[in-house]
Order: C-alpha cells, then structure tokens, then sequence
C-alpha cells in the first residue's frame, strides 16, 4: 500500500451565496493511502427552503471540475464517478462527499458551495 505524500492533502474549501447562510467545513484538510475511503464534509445554515449543493474538484494548477449537485427536494446527480458518494442530510444540515478506493489522482482540493434556489429553476451544472 503506497500512501499518498503528506504535501498532497486533499482539502475543501466552501462558500455561500448570503450573508444569511453559512456552510463551515467540519476538517481543514484530509489525507489518506491508496485503496482507502476518505470522506469530506461540511454544514450549512440557512433560512432557504430551497437551496443546492455543488461539489467541485481542483487539481493542482489545472481547471475546476465539476463533480455533483444536490438539490434539497431531493433531485441530484453525480459526474465524479463510481467511487464518489454524495449525501445531503437535512435533518443534520449537512452534506458529505466519500471517496472510495483512493487513487493518487484525486489529490486536489475539493470546492463545496451551496445555491439558493430562490425560482425553482432548472439547476445549472456550470460553475
């Protein structure tokens, strides 16, 4: 088992579309060995009934990937893949991305940004 270097830890970073909604990540970084799980998690505040969650990946120097959206009403999607789990738990205003069976490629840093969905709108999967 070949663990991943300890200068390449895969973080996230997150943000929020108010000044009335907070999103705080619950680890600053998280590090793990090939072949392993890790997962990535962050909470949320807010007032909105509606709202969607984002996850992105960076890896270093290359563009932003997008990775998923949830939406609150349940709706959502995953582009990242078979080893990537996304879960919105309303009842604990959090949302949580695992990663199963590491790979050294998903070294980055990985983005959680949350939406109000104040129309109802068709969700957008752009950044």
């Amino acid at each position: 088992m070949v663990t991943i270097p300890g200068s390449a830890i895969v973080l996230i970073w997150l943000f929020s579309s108010s000044m009335e909604d907070a999103v705080t990540q619950t680890q600053p970084s998280v590090s793990g060995a090939e072949r392993e799980s890790i997962s990535l998690d962050c909470t949320y505040e807010t007032v909105a009934s509606s709202y969607i969650f984002y996850w992105y990946k960076q890896p270093s120097r290359e563009k932003v990937i997008f990775l998923s959206w949830q939406h609150s009403g349940g709706e959502k999607t995953n582009e990242a893949g078979e080893r990537f789990f996304f879960n919105l738990e309303k009842s604990k205003s959090s949302v949580s991305m695992r990663i199963t069976e590491l790979e050294l490629g998903d070294v980055a840093m990985y983005f959680c940004a949350f939406s109000r969905d104040t129309h109802n709108v068709e969700i957008h999967r752009e950044p």
